[in-house]
């Protein structure tokens, strides 16, 4: 049931089963994260060089049965990646067809933390509540720093320079296809840039350069007014005035 605090919209997904006796064995072996023993987790799908194919809400439906829901233009990629490498594991990998509504203020459903404040996933429903309209949404999306696949993170694209390693990976869990890259660069290294939160006195607009001290330092991948997501060289202080088209601007996150 709807509460005062519930506020609703649609969202955009594709959706892939992978279903069958060695489902979860084989997406632990694919996964930048570990199947749950219930409910859902954040994952990635990268190449064998830490590229971003796709990233993913894994949700395990039942003991054998994992529903994966990701972008609306990657279902087929991500489909076509787990089906190339499967090999012998026993396991059914095809397309579903659903709706999600995203609930904020929480309640039943799989639990999506891209919003930065209690929310669900419910599909295939209709949920009473307040509209919650595109604005908000990205706004919040862009609050809660998470990255949108072909917006702020593509195939060029390492999950550390986006934040996805904080999100995303388990540092526990066995061999993934991209974890040599990606663990070298926790333990050994550092992105040179970063998909930063910024403070914007004005509206910026995506793809617009992010200068310091005259020189450009990055480029805003997502805005809303008075805020921004962007790439920034991680040689910049957290506390540098900075400016966006001309705006002046600072560091949030």
């Amino acid at each position: 049931m709807a509460t005062v605090t519930q506020r609703v919209a649609r969202r955009p997904r594709a959706y892939v089963r992978v279903q069958g006796p060695e489902a979860v064995s084989y997406l632990n072996r694919m996964l930048t994260n570990d199947v749950p023993a219930d409910g859902a987790v954040d994952a990635v799908l990268l190449t064998a060089k830490a590229r971003v194919v796709a990233p993913v809400l894994v949700w395990r439906r039942g003991e054998d049965d994992v529903l994966l829901l990701t972008e609306p233009e990657l279902g087929e990629p991500l489909r076509d990646q787990l089906v190339r490498m499967r090999f012998a594991a026993r396991c059914e990998i095809a397309l579903e067809e659903h709706h999600s509504v995203i609930v904020l203020g929480g309640g039943d459903g799989i639990t999506n933390r891209d919003y930065g404040v209690p929310a669900v996933e419910v599909l295939d429903a209709d949920v009473p509540g307040a509209p919650a309209d595109a604005v908000e949404l990205e706004r919040l999306r862009i609050l809660a720093r998470t990255p949108r696949f072909g917006v702020d993170v593509d195939e060029s694209v390492f999950p550390g320079e986006a934040g996805l390693d904080e999100r995303a990976v388990s540092w526990s869990k066995g061999c993934y296809p991209g974890q040599e890259f990606v663990a070298r660069l926790r333990y050994r290294g550092h992105p040179n840039k970063r998909l930063r939160l910024l403070e914007v006195e004005g509206r910026p607009r995506r793809d617009q350069e992010i200068c310091f001290d005259g020189a450009e330092v990055g480029r805003v991948t997502s805005a809303v007014d008075g805020l921004a997501l962007g790439y920034v060289r991680a040689t910049v202080p957290d506390d540098a005035a900075l400016e966006v088209g001309g705006l002046p601007a600072r560091l949030a996150g």
